[in-house]
């Protein structure tokens, strides 16, 4: 099975984008982010065109997350729901669903801006929202991927310059355990469980300066899932080929393989 996750910074302007994607990675289910549409505005029977069912929890003008499959949608979540406080409530930003054997959650966690500043508290209280979601309706032995946009490197390694980003969000302290505390729940970061020593592999590269060409990039963008899923994890990449060309996101898609019976 082929899972993907993408911050497509706006589906409107990169709809192309995603239908050439989809063409050419031959993904099962595919986790997007930065929507920036409404319910109404999501073009489902484009991807139903090209074999996918579809799910959008959209905003409109910002954020907004969705599901595709075509491995089938059932059992679809819409945010924390009632039992659980979300401290950006109303910003469409988690949508979950069980795709074909596995549940699938698309996230788009909040920013957090500058450090410090109330959106990075209600980043980390957002964080914890997502640890008590994940107690309240599943387990470690669930096969569950969160796929998504975390805006969180989770380790030095993870961004171009520790020099550049010292003091900024991404890469604090409590960022990084906020991640940490989802892995000691159960999860794995796939992608390390693949590369778990190399350097410069990122999935984020700022529009400006000439990042991308100059490789100054973060891996932001993670695939976290139980060992039901990790322990069958065989192949994992960031497809940099998304983010050249016409109109590309500033993310690229992170893709991970997992056999299944």
């Amino acid at each position: 099975m082929r899972i993907a996750t993408w911050n497509v910074n706006s589906l409107k302007a990169r709809l192309p984008r995603v239908e050439e994607f989809l063409g050419y990675a031959d993904v099962d289910v595919l986790c997007i982010q930065e929507t920036k549409l409404a319910d109404k505005a999501f073009p489902f029977l484009t991807f139903q065109e090209l074999g996918y069912e579809s799910v959008h929890n959209g905003q409109g003008q910002w954020n907004g997350v969705a599901i595709l499959s075509r491995v089938g949608i059932s059992d679809v979540q819409y945010g924390f729901g009632a039992n659980i406080a979300d401290p950006y409530e109303g910003d469409a930003r988690l949508i979950s669903a069980k795709c074909g054997d596995i549940t699938a959650v698309s996230v788009y966690v909040p920013n957090g801006r500058t450090v410090p500043s109330d959106h990075y508290d209600r980043k980390l209280d957002w964080f914890a929202a997502l640890n008590l979601w994940l107690n309240e309706y599943f387990t470690p032995q669930d096969a569950l991927a969160v796929l998504g946009d975390y805006n969180v490197a989770p380790a030095d390694r993870d961004v171009w310059s520790t020099t550049h980003f010292e003091g900024s969000t991404h890469v604090t302290a409590a960022e990084r355990a906020a991640v940490q505390a989802l892995c000691d729940w159960g999860m794995v970061d796939t992608f390390r469980a693949v590369h778990p020593d190399e350097e410069g592999l990122y999935s984020y590269w700022d529009y400006r300066a000439g990042d991308f060409h100059q490789h100054r990039g973060m891996r932001i963008d993670l695939v976290l899932a139980t060992a039901a899923i990790a322990a069958k994890v065989t192949y994992a990449v960031v497809d940099r080929n998304a983010r050249k060309g016409t109109l590309p996101s500033d993310h690229a898609p992170v893709i991970v393989d997992f056999t299944t019976p």
